[in-house]
Formats: structure tokens, sequence, C-alpha cells
């Protein structure tokens, strides 16, 4: 880690802006999974503490540059309040006037938070005149959001051409974990990629295959694979247009030095509904009118024993259709051998860690990233625009 953090500047009586990522899922106003939020809080604890008058700005949703009633920060204010402990003032826009008065009239220790940054219509095209509004709410900046770290927006990269840039606890840890992936892991280095397009997923399964010893390989996106492989694959998702990536990457896992795997079984239904009859097949085996939407159970005791010997393992994306429980039975014990493994595990992708979270085992994983671009983005070798903000811990 070679970014100055928070613990590399005095806060006390400065006002510091943090960009966190609080863009969880909701449902009628309400928040449905507050994980994100809570991630933040050891840097904002550590800040208040500390003194600082920290002015909070995340975004919320898709909004596009105008306001939506719908997304307002309200909600996300009042769960903050309530697991901090203290009264999170909200200011009625981003960076005008409501949001200079809150800024300035915050004391030592106080905290408040300014509207969904996307209501503006220059945050996602990094607008220099908003981010020099941003910037005049505070003294110091610090990004705690991982989860935007490889997007240039006013809020994540330009406002750090203003101000003074910081990581936070959160991105600390981010870059910290993620980093020993690629740069220094414990071997044997287990990657586990799941989800259901190869196309979205292409430069982390290149990058992973020149830097691990095993990749499995599962999800919707192996029947791409065995596509390629001149299989059937029936009624199964496969991306056409990728057969030719699909083809390249079996081509380079064979020149190695990684061992590329695919399901060896998969479990198979005419369409992905709950109740459905379902069928355990061999891979070559995928009857016509039928579909694979999980990993079978020999695979899934494959990969076991795989992370039970692993010294570092990391898992993006599900093995199947686990918002679905007859799908998610892959996945499922996958996740239970990962808890008992007694390697270096870290997780990605907000699917999987809301599949972990179901299955109780969350508590026994080294590291659930709170990025989901990103953390593919960082695992492909990327350099993320929000992370080359910050200042080096030697400037």
């Amino acid at each position: 880690m070679t970014k100055a953090t928070i613990d590399d500047v005095e806060v006390r009586g400065r006002r510091v802006l943090v960009r966190v990522d609080f863009n969880v899922p909701m449902a009628d106003g309400r928040i449905v999974d507050d994980r994100r939020i809570a991630a933040a809080i050891p840097t904002l604890r550590a800040l208040l503490e500390r003194g600082a008058r920290v002015v909070v700005a995340t975004h919320l949703g898709r909004p596009k540059g105008t306001v939506d009633e719908s997304l307002r920060v309200a909600p996300l204010a009042t769960r903050l309040s309530e697991l901090l402990g203290v009264t999170v003032a909200v200011a009625a826009d981003v960076a005008g006037e409501s949001a200079q008065t809150m800024s300035a009239q915050l004391r030592d220790g106080q905290i408040g938070m300014i509207e969904n940054v996307r209501f503006e219509p220059g945050e996602e095209r990094n607008d220099d005149e908003l981010a020099s509004r941003l910037a005049g709410l505070a003294d110091i900046y610090v990004d705690d959001a991982f989860g935007t770290a490889h997007r240039a927006h006013a809020s994540t990269v330009g406002v750090a051409a203003h101000l003074p840039a910081y990581a936070g606890y959160l991105m600390t840890r981010e870059l910290e974990m993620l980093g020993s992936v690629l740069d220094a892991p414990r071997r044997p280095l287990l990657a586990i990629i799941g989800g259901a397009k190869i196309s979205t997923k292409i430069g982390v399964v290149r990058s992973l295959l020149a830097r691990v010893d095993t990749l499995w390989l599962g999800g919707a996106m192996a029947s791409t694979f065995y596509r390629a492989l001149g299989e059937e694959t029936g009624t199964s998702l496969v991306e056409e247009d990728q057969l030719d990536v699909a083809t390249s990457l079996l081509e380079q896992a064979r020149r190695g030095p990684a061992d590329l795997r695919l399901p060896v079984d998969v479990v198979v239904a005419p369409s992905p509904t709950a109740g459905a009859p379902t069928e355990v097949v061999a891979w070559k085996a995928i009857p016509n009118d039928w579909a694979a939407l999980d990993i079978g159970p020999e695979t899934a005791a494959q990969i076991a024993d795989c992370c039970a010997s692993a010294g570092t393992v990391v898992w993006n994306g599900p093995l199947g259709v686990c918002e679905i429980p007859d799908f998610a039975a892959g996945t499922r014990r996958v996740a239970q051998a990962l808890a008992e493994s007694p390697a270096i595990t870290v997780v990605g992708g907000g699917d999987l860690a809301a599949a972990l979270d179901s299955f109780g085992v969350t508590g026994c994983i080294t590291h659930v990233s709170t990025g989901g671009g990103a953390t593919l983005e960082f695992l492909e070798g990327r350099t993320l625009p929000g992370v080359a903000a910050l200042l080096d811990r030697n400037s």
C-alpha cells in the first residue's frame, strides 16, 4: 500500500470531504442492504474522534444529472446516524448554497451529508467547475469509495486535483487485500470466476491465467467455453460473439502456467424457475431443450478440494442462478468450503457477497470486496483513476 491514508494527515478542526459508496439497494424508500454504509463506519468514526468536520458525499442510483426524488440521500443519512450514534445533517443540494452553509456550520467532531452527487450533470463527465465547487466544501479530500474508483468522476478524481487526497480505511483495505492477490499471494493461488457473461470478464480471466495456479470457471459463462470446445449446450446462455475469445483463452491456458478448469457436471432444467424439474448431467450431455443453471455436485466437490489445499483464493461471481434456491447448491457448497479453508480468501461482486450473507459464511471470509467493476478492473491489472488521484505516501 503506497497511498497516503487518513493516518498521515492532521484533521482536527479541518473540513474533510469523504467520498463514500452508499449506492445501496432500496425498496419503497427503505434500505434493503446497508453493508456498504457499515463498511465506511471505521473511517468516518476515526475522523470524527480526531476532531474533523466531516462532509460525506455519495451517489445513489442512476439519476443521470437530474433530481430524482426517489434517489435522495435522506434515508442514507438516517441509517448513517443510527450506525454512528450521532446526528448527520443533510444538505438540500450537492455543492450549492445549502451544502456550503452546512459545511461552514459544522464544528469539530460533527458530520453532514450533501445531496446525491449524480443529481449534478457534471459529475459523471468529471466537470472541473463541479469539482471546484465540491472542493470548496472542505480542506482535505478522503476517498473511501473503492466501488467507484474505476470511474473518473468529479467527486472521485476531479476534486483530488483541488485538494490533498487521502485514502480512507476501506479503500486502504481493498488495495492491500486485492494487491496481495496480484503481487504477493500465498500459494497455491486459486481463482474462481463465475457469472453469466464472459464478455464482462475477458480482461480479468486473461490476467489471472498469467498469475494463478488454478482457475475455475463457472456460471453461465462456462457454456460459452463448452461451445468453443465443440460441445452442444442445449438452451444454455451462450455468447455466440465471444466464441473466438473463449477459444483464445483456452489456448492461452494450454500454454500455462495456470490450470484452467471447467465444470465437469452441471445441473440442468427446462427453465430458470423455482420448482422446475432438474437433473445432474455430465458437461458433454446437456439435453437439447434444457439449460445448464448450476455447477454439479462433482464439480463443487473438486472446487472444494482446491479450496482446502490453497494458500490464497480469490472468487468473483456466483456459480449458478443462486438467487433461485433450486440452483444455489453449487455456490453454497463452494462458499462453505471457502469458509472452512485455511487460505486467505478474497471475494468480490455484489451478487456473490449477498449469496455469502444468505449462507451465513461472510464472517469466515478474509475479505469481501465492496467493488464490482472496480474489483474486476483491479484484478485485470488496470490503474484505477480514483486510486491514481490519491497522494503517494512519500509525497
